[in-house]
């Protein structure tokens, strides 16, 4: 326990001892700094706590990519460009003119730790950072120092230097990392201003030019230039040879165009960044100056007008293609090789249509002209069992048919050229008739039909119905038919297959498919022999049975082809017998009266009797001649010129005297002056109404001053004047419109006297005969022969 007690008295005194020798070293180390203090404060100096750079915007600027380096690895340090002159601001204590000294700068070599080494590296201190003794005191605690920074050495980007103090007995690192100092690289310039606007000009102007062409050149299609070599406007023509050669090396151009318009955009974008600046605003001037100058506005262009421009830049285009050569040719041949050769847009059928459909407005084609595109585009696609007349509705004529006025009359009706011949059924088509086949039959004849086909023996044409239109047309061009036998093979049932005929086709179905129209001619009954539409005209076919001469009708034998031309001629050619005066059908009547057409057997032994005249000079008659057949000897004139006359010369017309509307006119001016009516019941007695109508006006004679005479067979028309008189009241009549109320027909006087009158021959021949100083002289002419 004693032990233990003097152990703790030792080691108290210990402690005491040591805690005595710390507070005389405290002593000794106040005295020290005071000394210290008095002595800096005797040199004139001053304690430096921090500093501030001033004239930051008066330097020039630094590398932008190297300033951010500097600043991402010294933070906080000052930033000074080479070759400047740099004031810092001092703050701290006892700040005067002499404050300079107490200032220096070490430089931080590569690798060097400042925080570490601080105070071996202001033992060297540099003399690239000079500091100056131009000192501006504003106060006790802040000063303005000058330095003066020397340019880096070649290749040196940055440097660190680190602010070192005087203490008064050594140079020390002053603390904190913002009193080191970067030393940067000055920016330079890669050329003048002026010349780096120019430049930048140019290549906007060039970027542009590269972006338009790659977009006017590339969509020229080789053979849209070809096309536009052969239909273009002069102009045209002339820039799509230019461009060809150039358009036709395709990858190459393409190519040479590509690398063109990288390395200018990036030029352009290296010269920027120097003008300009780093950072978003060269971003932002580069953007708008390369996608609206160089890609917006050319592009727009040039898609409109490519051909011209490509044309008026061919030859820069060619210069940037010699100059990318080492680069663009390999790889356009290696593309060449890997792609194969370029052939062009190529169209089918349906495109070709499409399209000519969707450029309608403006490519000048009118809808008939589209039309007739389309089904000529279409025609591959058809089959003549589209576009065929089925059986059902094919005219046709029995193969033991008699060529008698009815069938033939009925083949004229249909308008057709071909007629197939069938064989008990339709669908057994054993021969073909053509309507010219038929140009020297007689129908009086009766001739059969078998006759005819056997001896033009025209061949039959079968075509399957599964046929291109387009082979048809190549069929029909070769000159076999003009219709074909639409035919397939049918196999349904239990006996053996068999021919089966389905319709038939012609050479202007096929057409008529092309041009995507109806054909139609005035025989046509139907618009569409498959829709069955009624023609607008179809109620205006002719009856050609109405020349059809019955047993009672004709006593002489006159063809329907001769009856039909005399009544054609009289209603064209004589005023008398115009549409105006005597209907068409009234006009038919007349001529198939039995006593109108007559004929004369010429006697050759009595050649001069009087039943070989028609008219004797001199001899009053009161009727009309038309010559059919056969020949008259004329003879007029004082001195008894004779000449002979053929068919359709006329005599007499003078003998008709004037037309019903004049002389109904002139009745009702003196006895008549009322509207003459007829019942509708009084119509079937047209004959006995005529008659009496006509009986009050006197009996009209003509007197020739000429003879003719038959001088062999005659037929001849022979038209009265009674008869005449008679045609002329009953095709009144039969024009007078019906009454809906009292289906009564009447005939207003007055409206005769507006009918277009023909001069009253008769009054002037009685005038010139009743003259007793003139004398009747009437020529071939005054009669109208």
């Amino acid at each position: 326990g004693g032990g233990g007690g003097g152990g703790d008295g030792g080691s108290d005194a210990a402690q005491r001892h040591n805690m005595a020798r710390l507070r005389r070293g405290c002593c000794y180390c106040y005295l020290l700094a005071a000394l210290l203090h008095s002595a800096v404060r005797r040199a004139g100096a001053g304690i430096i706590s921090g500093l501030r750079l001033e004239n930051a915007a008066e330097m020039a600027e630094p590398q932008q990519s190297v300033a951010k380096a500097a600043a991402l690895s010294e933070p906080g340090a000052l930033q000074v460009t080479e070759g400047s002159a740099v004031k810092l601001r001092l703050f701290g204590t006892g700040m005067n003119r002499g404050s300079w000294s107490l200032l220096a700068f070490a430089e931080v070599e590569a690798g060097a730790n400042a925080t570490v080494d601080g105070d071996d590296l202001c033992q060297h201190r540099s003399k690239d950072i000079e500091v100056t003794r131009q000192v501006q005191v504003y106060r006790d605690t802040s000063a303005v120092v000058e330095l003066r920074v020397r340019p880096l050495r070649k290749n040196e980007e940055s440097k660190l230097f680190v602010l070192c103090t005087w203490n008064g007995s050594a140079w020390m690192l002053h603390p904190g990392r913002d009193t080191r100092i970067v030393v940067l690289e000055e920016k330079h310039s890669l050329m003048p201003l002026w010349l780096q606007i120019i430049l930048t000009i140019l290549l906007l102007a060039l970027s542009g030019i590269f972006s338009g062409l790659n977009l006017g050149l590339m969509a020229l299609d080789p053979m849209e230039l070809r096309i536009v070599q052969n239909c273009g406007s002069d102009s045209e023509r002339r820039y799509a040879k230019c461009i060809e050669p150039v358009r036709r090396q395709g990858n190459y151009l393409l190519c040479s165009l590509l690398l063109g318009n990288v390395l200018v955009n990036t030029t352009l974008t290296v010269l920027l960044d120097d003008l300009v600046g780093s950072g978003w605003v060269t971003v932002v001037t580069s953007t708008i100056g390369i996608v609206i100058l160089g890609e917006i506005v050319p592009q727009a262009l040039c898609s409109r007008h490519g051909l011209a421009v490509g044309a008026k830049t061919i030859n820069l285009t060619k210069f940037f293609m010699l100059l990318t050569f080492p680069l663009s040719f390999p790889i356009s041949k290696l593309l060449d090789l890997i792609l194969g050769q370029e052939i062009g847009k190529v169209y089918s059928r349906e495109k070709i249509l499409e399209m000519l459909k969707v450029t309608g407005p403006y490519n000048g084609l009118d809808k008939e002209e589209l039309n007739m595109i389309q089904g000529a585009l279409e025609l591959r696609t058809k089959t003549v069992q589209d576009v065929m007349t089925p059986i059902r509705d094919c005219f046709m004529v029995s193969k033991d048919a008699i060529l008698d006025f009815s069938t033939m009359s009925e083949i004229m009706e249909t308008g057709y050229t071909r007629i197939p011949v069938y064989e008990h059924e339709k669908s057994n088509i054993v021969d073909i008739l053509y309507v010219k086949d038929l140009a020297f039959v007689d129908p009086d004849d009766c001739v059969p039909l078998q006759t005819i086909t056997k001896f033009y023996n025209h061949s039959l044409h079968f075509v399957f119905y599964d046929t291109r239109l387009d082979t048809m047309l190549e069929e029909f061009k070769q000159g076999k038919s003009h219709l074909a036998i639409v035919q397939k093979v049918n196999s349904e049932g239990d006996g053996d297959p068999f021919y089966e005929v389905l319709g038939l086709v012609t050479l202007e179905d096929v057409i008529e498919e092309i041009i995507k129209s109806e054909i139609l001619d005035e025989s046509d009954l139907y618009t569409d022999n498959r829709s069955r539409m009624k023609t607008v005209h179809y109620n205006k076919k002719r009856d050609f049975s109405a020349f059809k001469p019955t047993l009672t009708e004709v006593q002489v034998k006159v063809s329907p082809q001769l009856l039909l031309a005399a009544h054609r001629f009289l209603s064209t050619e004589i005023s008398q017998f115009n549409a105006v005066n005597i209907s068409e059908k009234i006009l038919l009547r007349l001529l198939k009266h039995p006593d109108v057409i007559n004929e004369i057997k010429f006697d050759e032994d009595h050649k001069l009797a009087a039943d070989h005249y028609l008219y004797t000079r001199g001899k009053s008659v009161d009727y009309f001649v038309l010559i059919l057949q056969g020949k008259v000897e004329t003879e007029a004139g004082k001195e008894d010129m004779k000449f002979e006359t053929g068919p359709f010369s006329y005599f007499g017309t003078m003998a008709l005297g004037s037309t019903l509307a004049d002389t109904l006119s002139s009745s009702r001016n003196s006895e008549m002056n009322r509207s003459l009516s007829l019942h509708q019941a009084d119509r079937s007695e047209s004959a006995s109404s005529i008659v009496p109508s006509t009986a009050t006006i006197s009996t009209h004679h003509y007197t020739p001053d000429f003879s003719v005479r038959a001088v062999m067979d005659l037929q001849f028309v022979k038209i009265t004047w009674q008869q005449y008189q008679n045609g002329l009241l009953a095709s009144k009549l039969d024009s007078t419109p019906q009454s809906p109320e009292n289906l009564h027909v009447s005939t207003d006087v007055s409206a005769m006297d507006k009918a277009p009158s023909i001069a009253d021959e008769t009054t002037n021949l009685l005038n010139e005969q009743n003259s007793s100083n003139r004398k009747s002289i009437h020529t071939l002419v005054d009669n109208n022969i």
